[in-house]
Parts: structure tokens; C-alpha cells; sequence
């Protein structure tokens, strides 16, 4: 299968957040704090024009990390019945590369415990200890350091 991975819009997110992460709650629950601020972007996996994965990267700060440029990941989603064939990792690095070319130094998020294992395979260190979020579940804030592309541009 051929996939493809673009910018897309925040309404376009939540055709995966509430099946993935919100599934039974209301379509509200998808709308994230940030979605439409200029520095947010919204990336799509798709295949056979079909939208079947999502991940969102927000210009935050964690106070637990010390590097002046980062990014949380949030909302990061792949439809059941493609999920395990290696499309969140795609679609994570290319995110990951596109901060990268922007000099972020750090991009952290705040994972479920069922996606912890994920998230280790992709280089990323728990911080903290774990938390839980109301009607969601216990949480990991996870971080990686990325490596600059130019040393002599910072951030965005």
C-alpha cells in the first residue's frame, strides 16, 4: 500500500480523534486547546485517499524539561484496523523531521500507558511520575531530544 502524508485542517483531526482516543464521548472532546493557533499544524496519513491517521504538534512548554524550543504531540491516532503496520512511526518522523528543519530542540507528549511502548521504540524518555486524566487514563509526559539541523537557527 502507498501512503501519503500532508498538512491537513483541524475539523480533518477529529475523523480520528473520536474513533481512537474519544471513542463513546462527544465530538467537543476532540477540540484541543491550541488546534487553530498559527504555530499549530496538523499532519494526515493517508491511503487510497482515505484518511486513516493523525498527529497534531503544538508550540508548548513543559516546565520538567529545560531546552527554550519545544513542542508537545498530541492527538496522535491511527484507525484500528491499521495500526501495528508501522504508519504511527511514519507519520511521527515526518513530523519529528519538520521541527527538525525548524531547530526545535524538544518535543514531548503526554502518552497514554498503552502507547508507552511506542513511544520508547521511538526514542522517548518518561519524565516525571505517571498522572492520570479524568475519563482518559493514566498518562507518561515523554520527551525526545531532537538533533538541529542548523546549529545556527533557533525555533520558530
Amino acid at each position: 500500500m502507498n501512503y501519503i502524508i500532508k498538512h491537513i485542517s483541524t475539523r480533518d483531526t477529529y475523523l480520528i480523534r473520536h474513533p481512537v482516543l474519544r471513542s463513546g464521548k462527544p465530538i467537543e472532546s476532540c477540540v484541543f486547546d491550541g488546534d487553530d493557533l498559527n504555530t499549530t499544524f496538523h499532519l494526515g496519513i493517508y491511503t487510497e485517499n482515505r484518511l486513516v491517521g493523525v498527529c497534531s504538534f503544538f508550540k508548548n512548554k513543559n516546565q520538567l524539561l529545560p531546552e527554550a524550543f519545544q513542542y508537545q504531540l498530541r492527538g496522535m491516532a491511527i484507525l484500528n484496523e491499521y495500526q501495528n503496520i508501522g504508519l504511527g512511526k511514519l507519520i511521527l518522523n515526518y513530523g519529528e523531521n519538520l521541527l527538525k528543519e525548524q531547530n526545535i530542540q524538544t518535543i514531548w507528549c503526554n502518552a497514554r500507558e498503552n502507547a508507552e511502548s511506542f513511544y520508547k521504540k521511538m526514542d522517548y524518555k518518561i519524565i516525571g511520575e505517571s498522572f492520570n486524566i479524568k475519563n482518559i487514563g493514566l498518562h507518561y509526559v515523554m520527551h525526545k531530544t531532537l538533533k538541529y539541523k542548523n546549529p545556527d537557527i533557533q525555533g520558530f
